[in-house]
Parts: C-alpha cells; structure tokens; sequence
C-alpha cells in the first residue's frame, strides 16, 4: 500500500492543476462548468475512495492470480504486445463489470456515485466509490487468465487504465472525428452521464468505444438532444458517504416492507430501478420525468458557509497529502487515525453544508474529540516529536469547534427538489 500511497501522491497534484486549468479555462469562456459545493463534493468523494484503496477496505470473493492459476491454458512472452494484449483485457474487463453496475439493483449502489453531480467536469470524474467492498472483478478477466497474462502485468497496467478514463469527463472538446469510431472521448461520455431517456445505460466502455459498438450500448450525442447530468433519482446532497449507501438503504427499506417473500430476495437481482409492486404503491420514490424541467439540488449559501466549507476542504487536504507522504513512516494505529480524520471531516462539513440540524452538534463534537485527545497526557509525546504537525491538528479542531457554533443558528438552508 505504500506504492500506492506515493503513486497518488503523483497523480493527484496532476489531477487537480487539470481541474484547476478546466476551471480557469471555463470563466475565461464565460462557459462554467463548476458550482462551488459540487466541486468540493466530488473531490471529497475521491479523498474518501483513496482512504478505502490505501487500507485495501473491501473482501475479495476471487482473485486474479487464483483464477489464472486455474484456468490458464498458455503464458504469454514478456513483450510489447503482451501489454497491449493484457491493455484490452483489462478493457473488455472494465466494460461488463461496468454494464453489471448499470444493470443490477444491488450492483447500481458500488456505482451511482460516480453519476451522482448534475454537473459534468473533470472533478465528477473523482467521484469515486467507497461502497463497492466485494472484489469479483477478476471475473471479468477470463480471456487474461486463459491466456496466462501475470498479475504483474495487471497490476501496472491497471491504474493507467482507470487515469485514463479521468480527461473525457469534459463538455469544452466537441467530436473528434475518426477518433470517435475508435476510442471514448467526451462526446460519448456526455451521454453515458446523461439521464436523458435515448442516452440511458448507454456507452458503458472505459477507452475502446468498440464494446459498445458491438454489444449494443452505443449512442451518439445528439445537436437537438442536449445532455442533462446526474440520477433519475436525485440524490439531494453534497454527502458522498450518504450517496455511496443511499440506494442500497432503499432497497432494503423495501425488502422490509414488501409483503412477498420472494420479493424480499429477488429485488436486489432485479433490473436497477424495479420495485416489488406494493411498496411502490405504499411508498412511491418519484423518479425525473422531464429532464428539462428538473431544477440542480443548489442549497442556498452566503459568503460565511463558502468560507467554512473551503476551510475544511482545505484541511483535508492537507491532513490527506501528509498521510500519504508518511504513510509508510506511520505506525497502523496513526494510519487508521488519519483515516478517520479524513471520513469524519468529509462527512461532517458535506452534511453542514447539507443544512442538517444535527451537522453543526456533529461538528463540535468532532471539534471536541480532536482537541480532547491531543491534549491527553498520554500524548504528550507527540508535542514533543511532531510538535508541527500537532500544533497544525490542534489549531484545526479548535477552528472546526468555533466553525460550528458559527453556523449554528444560520445553517444553510435545506432544499428538497420535488422531480418533475
């Protein structure tokens, strides 16, 4: 995990300066993509994903050397062409996992994060899931493992294929010609993203738009079909870890109530969307039926919660970039400390920001808890050796008490979008 760790610490300064530019290249055009509290949302979202990976969060039903070991029937030579080879493996692999994730009640949950932001930039690219905690993927590496490609080769090539992914979340590149036949580009994933009813469940491929071509899941960005972004089902919050289980909360909120045994089971295995037909009577969960006349989740917020929710964000950032700068320094117990920090930070200024009564109490608590422990006897060591680091964390969690009592008589105000 410690490769890992100074592997991001690469990729996510590049991913951010790309943000930034798209950000700056969008005013300049006078054609922004960015809302200040959705941005802050999916990059928090990809700073809760980092803390799972880091700790390998998650109960892998089969791996892929076990499966290669099993059912390979040659070894590929160490060659070019065994990682272009291994490259569209990883590919073909990426597309049916994903259309499982679009198909599949129970499936749609490890996924609906990503398509959570009714905005469309490369920050909703980050968005990124922590629920998806069972590892089958493997499966969906067959022809690999039958032609014997080593994990090694997986393992390296596979985070390229995911950062490849990151530059088509983008509405400033239009068509791109030829390229369009061969690979995805924005076009495309504009409408994979779109909630439109022509553009739904479609163009599910990662880099080669050829699954889709053959598989019948392609469709083309239309000039008179604008694209309009996020879920049929709203998910009316900046809180990645409530949108991460919001869906699987639904589900089981219906297998409690449906009436039919078999209903209980077999809604979880049913197409994503289907309801046992009593509950959705009972309980009816309005889906959009006119795209164009849906209205963003934009809670109301002055100048005082901007300030609050880039204070924590800035914070986190921080507390994250040491994390991984010093994770492999870190006893575990400081690891899963900091991880911690991070979750409860996002959870905490996401839901203030959310307008919830009970965030700002959260929040002093959390404030509390910080400053409570660092001034433990028992920590007294740690003045000593990182008095920088402590000093910084002690001065977070007071300003993060002072924040929250700041707010608490003027919480933003909580909109619910009734869907059209």
């Amino acid at each position: 995990m410690e490769t890992y760790a100074k592997i991001l610490l690469i990729a996510i300064p590049g991913f951010l300066i790309l943000v930034l530019v798209e950000l700056a290249y969008g005013a300049w055009k006078k054609k922004q993509t960015y809302t200040l509290m959705d941005t802050l949302s999916s990059l928090s979202s990809g700073m809760t994903n980092i803390i799972k990976d880091v700790f390998g969060i998650g109960l892998i039903l089969i791996s892929y050397p076990f499966l290669k070991n099993t059912i390979a029937i040659t070894q590929l030579e160490e060659s070019t062409m065994l990682y272009i080879i291994a490259f569209v493996c990883i590919d073909f692999a990426s597309y049916w996992n994903h259309r499982l994730n679009h198909s599949i009640n129970v499936f749609w949950n490890r996924h609906i994060v990503h398509h959570s932001s009714e905005e469309f930039n490369l920050a909703c690219a980050l968005r990124q899931s922590v629920s998806a905690l069972l590892g089958f993927g493997a499966l969906f590496l067959l022809p690999a493992a039958l032609l014997g490609i080593p994990h090694k080769v997986i393992t390296v090539l596979a985070p390229l294929h995911l950062f490849g992914q990151f530059w088509y979340h983008t509405k400033h590149i239009g068509k791109l010609g030829w390229l369009e036949y061969i690979f995805v580009t924005p076009s495309q994933h504009r409408v994979h993203h779109a909630i439109n009813p022509i553009y739904i469940d479609k163009n599910l491929s990662a880099i080669f738009c050829i699954w889709d071509r053959i598989f019948g899941t392609f469709q083309e960005e239309l000039a008179d079909e604008p694209c309009v972004y996020g879920t049929l089902k709203p998910v009316q919050t900046w809180n990645p870890l409530l949108i991460n289980f919001q869906h699987n909360w639904g589900l089981a909120k219906d297998a409690w109530y449906t009436k039919r045994w078999a209903d209980k089971f077999r809604l979880w295995f049913m197409p994503t969307g289907w309801r046992p037909k009593d509950v959705a009577a009972r309980f009816p969960r309005p889906i959009v039926e006119n795209v164009f006349a849906q209205k963003k989740y934009a809670p109301v917020y002055s100048t005082k919660h901007k300030l609050i929710a880039l204070f924590h964000f800035t914070g986190i950032t921080v507390i994250l970039g040491y994390f991984l700068s010093h994770f492999g320094d870190l006893t575990y117990e400081s690891q899963v400390a900091f991880g911690i920090l991070v979750i409860t930070t996002v959870f905490g200024f996401t839901s203030l920001m959310d307008g919830y009564r009970w965030a700002a109490p959260f929040e002093m608590v959390r404030g509390l808890i910080g400053l409570s422990f660092l001034l433990l006897p028992t920590n007294s060591g740690l003045w000593e050796t990182n008095f920088n680091l402590v000093a910084l964390l002690f001065l977070y969690f007071l300003l993060t008490l002072a924040a929250s009592l700041w707010t608490y008589s003027s919480l933003p105000k909580r909109i619910e979008i009734a869907t059209a």
